[in-house]
């Protein structure tokens, strides 16, 4: 039986995943009380509230004049098949430093009407450099949600001439952006956004819009996968299809939480402060380690923790028995390790509270 750990010591709330993630009380409020559920995503109260959030994204990012909020079914993965039709011309270039960053490289490579990507990989944990590239569309990724390794997306467009993609599922809402080095920034909302998922949402440039347009004039593309077709329905504040209107009213419900507290410099400020503590913790003991290794690209939003001489599958299942759930590492990675999600959703006192359980576990099992 796993220890019981004493309930002074437990966080008050105990989901650590990093994704789906913690969702508010107060959202699941707002979500129970919402006349929307049930209704038509074609008529005005639904969509008033896809532009509710299409404005507020904008405000979020301080998406600069031009730059246009696309929205659509699928998640991410969708996106990234959307792309292949809508966005990359002949080739792509990747840098790859995780399971979902390689999932991009992987579906391009796979593309029968595209050329072969540049693919640049780097081990799980660390970050590989930036490289020119004469590709059409550069994709990055802000945050490894796998390993807990972030990209520094201050020089992106060192890497070429081409535009930038960057899968933001785990960074959107909880890092800052440079848009000035992005043409695309894209997630799906369970992470940072506190929602469900199945869909994708995109901020993007007048020079991504251009080409959107371009390539739907030349280029065949499934009707799901269409981006001209989700630009159309984007700007009429509406999806191709049927979407979920709670994860909707959830995406609403966190923006309006984040942007009344001080936008994404506050809900930054609040995901770093978590994430250091973890690292701190770690460095401080002596029998865990930070992951990733360079200060510089560890995760302010998902914190992976190594440890040494203790069975970090024994601790996640004592803090799961004990109502403190999430914290096992990426399965696919294979390692010894606790994940910390630190999307600003989750309290920072929680944050403590779960180390120090960490602590009391690791002692009582050992």
């Amino acid at each position: 039986m796993p220890p019981a750990i004493p309930p002074g010591l437990l966080p008050r709330d105990g989901r650590f995943g990093s994704g789906p993630s913690k969702i508010r009380q107060e959202q699941l409020d707002e979500l129970a009380s919402s006349p929307l559920l049930g209704t038509s995503h074609r008529q005005a109260p639904v969509r008033a509230l896809v532009a509710q959030i299409r404005s507020g994204l904008v405000d979020l990012f301080g998406a600069p004049s031009g730059w246009e909020v696309l929205l659509g079914n699928g998640g991410a993965t969708a996106f990234w098949d959307a792309a292949l039709f809508g966005l990359v011309e002949r080739r792509s270039a990747h840098l790859v430093f995780g399971e979902f960053s390689s999932k991009f490289a992987e579906a391009s490579t796979a593309a029968p009407h595209l050329d072969d990507p540049h693919v640049v990989t780097g081990e799980p944990g660390t970050v590989p450099a930036l490289q020119p590239t004469g590709a059409d569309a550069i994709c990055l990724t802000h945050n490894e949600t796998s390993t807990g390794a972030a990209l520094d997306l201050s020089a992106a467009r060192s890497a070429g001439d081409g535009l930038v993609l960057v899968d933001a599922t785990s960074a959107a809402g909880a890092m800052p952006v440079p848009l000035d080095q992005v043409d695309v920034y894209y997630f799906s909302p369970q992470k940072a956004l506190g929602s469900e998922g199945g869909l994708w949402l995109a901020l993007c440039s007048p020079r991504a819009v251009a080409r959107i347009e371009s390539l739907r004039r030349s280029r065949w593309s499934p009707g799901f996968l269409d981006l001209g077709a989700a630009l159309d329905n984007s700007r009429l504040d509406q999806t191709l299809n049927t979407p979920a209107i709670s994860t909707l009213v959830l995406i609403g419900s966190q923006l309006r939480w984040m942007l009344d507290r001080g936008g994404l410099e506050w809900a930054a400020a609040r995901s770093a402060e978590s994430s250091s503590m973890v690292y701190r913790w770690a460095e401080r003991s002596d029998w865990a380690s930070p992951f990733v290794r360079d200060p510089r690209h560890r995760s302010p939003v998902v914190a992976t923790v190594d440890l040494e001489g203790v069975d970090a599958a024994e601790v996640c299942a004592a803090l799961r028995a004990n109502g403190v759930v999430d914290t096992e590492p990426y399965r696919k990675l294979g390692r010894n390790q606790v994940r910390i999600a630190t999307f600003p959703s989750v309290e920072p006192d929680d944050v403590g509270r779960l180390l120090t359980c960490i602590d009391w576990v690791v002692e009582h099992l050992a």
